[in-house]
């Protein structure tokens, strides 16, 4: 018996030591076995003290709008349930109007790009509970006047506005054209890079409609073949302004909706110029607009005579690099306001008086806000998240509008969010780390007290407890240059120091980005930790010119992209290949767009120092890819011609040794294929072998079925055998 025990012992270690060692799997990964639970559509409610959360209800397979009430968590009731209606397949998105009495709900959502999106949208009365579809066509952007007695929308570029007691429909602009005019809505480069659609706005009677008119008739247009929608490839055709080259030209305008006139804004006086923001203040004939020059480092916000149609400059921000555009901007309620600027170094908000005279500087430090959630008017206080308990990390605070009483209102270090209930009594915390899941919680809003749990990923945790994943380790690592830089490494489980492990670095790098954050990261970070079970270790750096360590850090890369951000990696990889138990010879490098830009510079740059490189959707040349966002951080390819060549990976191909994969998605908008076409025909002329892989009709995610599978699953082979 004794020996039977022994025995029964010694089986039952080795069926735990295997299940201590399960490994995790590609398929398992973008199955998404290891998705995370969230508060989806999560909408703090205005007018009571209650928010609002969309759910999808596995027994009828229904989406529904819940109501839960702040102070206790509860679910009051379903405001709208997708099965109660026939025409309503599902929802996709809701909007309230001002008194939270009616519902906007979009359907069948088709996406245009990053952003911009049309839909069937449909009209819920609570008191009724009658469903309205608005129009018989798709419309983008339906937003309720403030009484809530009309809803302006987009359709076919131009402004409509719908009268919900008559249900009749008003043209209020009719030059739209496809890629030619737009009204009320950005055109492509301003939705991917000032990452706004809706380019109109209601005043707070709700009597006028500012908008932004676009003239993109000379803006050069750009085409992509599509070619899985026929026996014909077919092709899409829009205006994009790549660096350098025609902007449409931008209109402001006021619409009166009782006279049924317009007036333009007489903005003469700027010069190639771009109105970055719009928003009427809370004097109802006083409009803002922010307006910023070609090279986006002087920036104006207007305030605009609803009537008139004349403005006075408030504010002015000047840098000698950029200035950064933000949704910060809030009106207290006699119209003076509360504005965010980089101006002392570090990100901070500012107050001002409705003239635009500085009233205080309500934070100060050498960190980064790095948002704004609101200010409670009662308290005279101001909530916001920053990075004051170190660079990686984010926590909500609550301060003074005169400076003073400031408040840390999370205790937990790693990434906190707040959304606030309207009263500000309350708030709704999301917090993950690096090894802690996301997770909701109701917290005091005086004191950050926490009050009762709401979701966790308690379930998750405990499931990839059987997979004996590594942790990461941050730190600072610190170059021959005597550079600074955040860091983290995954190191496999069973790590031996004694061991010579192969290293495979990851990292993005644009301006004011961050990869190494005390947050859980998923999809990625579960492809890291897989690699890690075969035997590589991942580490992943933040060089210069990434964000949250202030100006000066983040704004040395002016006009000089990728040319301290590669000296960074590859001085990065210096350090880690002295590691005793890192093999010098075996370190790789991978990064998506940016980081593919980064990926590609590295392995040619860095020839003697990384043997392996994946480049998925690289920029190749900066004078490839958009106006704004390219022009911000190098001026025009006229004016810096040097900065855009030198820096350009097409240029380095002839030093290519090692191996190099190279991916891309045919339809993608954003960073064209031609940056990879140019790529290779530029590696084949310098006689390089390389892999490549081209995937059609995928934009710049390269998403869709089994595509992310099958991408990962190459990426994973590739480097398997060539690191």
């Amino acid at each position: 018996m004794k020996l039977l025990k022994i025995t029964f012992s010694f089986l039952l270690f080795i069926t735990f030591s295997v299940q201590a060692q399960k490994s995790i799997t590609l398929e398992e990964i973008w199955s998404g076995a290891f998705r995370t639970q969230g508060m989806d559509e999560l909408n703090a409610m205005k007018n009571t003290n209650q928010y609002t959360v969309l759910n999808f209800d596995r027994a009828s397979r229904s989406m529904q709008i819940d109501l839960f009430d702040y102070a206790t968590l509860e679910k009051v009731s379903t405001l709208v349930d997708s099965k109660d209606f026939s025409e309503l397949s599902g929802i996709d998105s809701y909007t309230f109007n001002q008194k939270e009495n009616q519902i906007l709900i979009a359907n069948n959502s088709e996406q245009i790009f990053r952003h911009s999106f049309t839909a069937d949208y449909y009209l819920y009365d609570m008191a009724s509970k009658k469903l309205t579809k608005i129009a018989d066509y798709q419309i983008q952007e339906p937003t309720f006047s403030p009484d809530g007695s009309k809803i302006a929308y987009a359709y076919q570029n131009n402004l409509f506005v719908y009268d919900i007691a008559s249900k009749k429909h008003m043209q209020i602009t009719n030059d739209g054209k496809k890629n030619a005019i737009i009204n009320g809505i950005t055109d492509w480069v301003y939705e991917e890079e000032f990452a706004f659609v809706r380019a109109f706005d209601w005043n707070k009677l709700g009597n006028k409609i500012a908008y932004i008119r676009f003239d993109e008739s000379q803006v050069p247009e750009f085409s992509m073949d599509m070619y899985n929608q026929g026996l014909y490839p077919t092709q899409v055709k829009f205006k994009y302004p790549k660096a350098g080259e025609k902007n449409a030209e931008v209109s402001l305008h006021i619409y009166d909706v009782n006279t049924k006139q317009s007036k333009q804004v007489d903005l003469s006086k700027y010069n190639d110029f771009y109105i970055a923001r719009i928003e009427w203040t809370n004097d109802a004939n006083t409009l803002s607009a922010q307006v910023l020059n070609r090279h986006q480092n002087n920036l104006d916000l207007l305030f605009v005579d609803g009537n008139s149609a004349t403005y006075k400059v408030v504010l002015n921000e000047k840098d000698k690099a950029y200035v950064d555009v933000t949704d910060n901007l809030t009106f207290l309620a006699d119209n003076s306001f509360i504005w965010t600027s980089e101006k002392d170094g570090f990100n901070h908000i500012y107050y001002y008086d409705k003239n635009g005279k500085l009233k205080n500087q309500v934070t100060k430090g050498n960190w980064e806000v790095t948002s704004y959630y609101g200010f409670d008017e009662k308290s005279k206080t101001v909530f916001y998240q920053s990075v004051e308990n170190g660079s990686i990390n984010r926590d909500v605070y609550s301060i003074g509008l005169n400076g003073k009483n400031k408040k840390r209102l999370t205790s937990e270090t790693g990434t906190n969010r707040g959304t606030f209930s309207p009263n500000f009594q309350y708030f709704i915390n999301s917090f993950s780390s690096a090894t802690k899941a996301p997770n909701f919680t109701l917290r005091n809003a005086k004191n950050g007290g926490l009050v009762k749990e709401i979701v966790n990923n308690d379930p998750l945790e405990q499931k990839l407890k059987n997979y004996n994943l590594p942790d990461k380790e941050f730190f600072e690592l610190t170059t021959e240059k005597g550079n600074k830089l955040n860091a983290w490494i995954l190191k496999p489980v069973d790590f031996d120091a004694t061991k010579k492990y192969p290293v495979f670095m990851y990292q993005y790098s644009g301006p004011g980005s961050q990869q190494v954050d005390n947050s859980w990261n998923g999809y990625d970070d579960y492809w890291f930790k897989m690699l890690t079970q075969k035997g590589y270790i991942v580490a992943c750096v933040d060089g210069r010119g990434t964000g949250f360590k202030g100006a000066e850090f983040k704004k040395c890369t002016y006009k000089e992209l990728g040319k301290y951000e590669v000296e960074d990696q590859i001085d990065a990889a210096k350090v880690l290949a002295k590691y005793d138990y890192v093999d010098a010879n075996r370190i790789g490098i991978f990064g998506w767009s940016y980081g593919g830009f980064m990926a590609s510079n590295c392995i040619f740059q860095g020839a003697d120092v990384f043997k392996s490189a994946i480049a998925v959707a690289p920029v190749t040349s900066w004078r490839y890819y958009d106006s704004i966002y390219t022009e911000r951080y190098m001026q025009t390819p006229q004016e810096n011609a040097s900065g855009y060549d030198n820096n350009s990976p097409i240029n380095h191909v002839e030093k290519l040794k090692g191996n190099f994969l190279l991916v891309h998605g045919t339809a993608d908008d954003n960073v064209h294929v031609q940056n990879t076409m140019k790529m290779i025909e530029a590696l084949v002329q310098a006689n390089k072998q390389f892999d490549w892989a081209i995937y059609p009709d995928k934009n710049h995610g390269i998403y869709g079925g089994k595509t992310r599978l099958q991408l990962y699953t190459k990426m994973t082979n590739f480097i398997i055998n060539n690191l």
